[in-house]
């Protein structure tokens, strides 16, 4: 699963693991992605969305008719 949310647009972030001798390598800081499942009232269908965790309460908040014409207006597929 890619970790990308479909409303935020949240993705990984980059940096380094510091060792206790200040050795430096690579590191991802990734977001906390969840497939969840609405339905959908005004499609009369459920569908399937990859978010972070904020954006599932961004969904609670603002309902899922908005955050659908959200991801819509980014140019994302629903």
């Amino acid at each position: 699963m890619s970790a990308h949310c479909q409303l935020t647009g949240a993705q990984p972030g980059f940096g380094n693991r510091v060792s206790h001798s200040h050795r430096r390598t690579s590191r991802r800081f990734d977001p906390n992605i969840q497939r969840k499942r609405y339905w959908l009232p005004g499609e009369g269908r459920h569908v399937r969305l990859t978010l972070s965790a904020r954006a599932v309460r961004t969904v609670d908040a603002i309902g899922i008719e908005a955050a659908v014409a959200r991801i819509r207006a980014r140019g994302g597929k629903v």
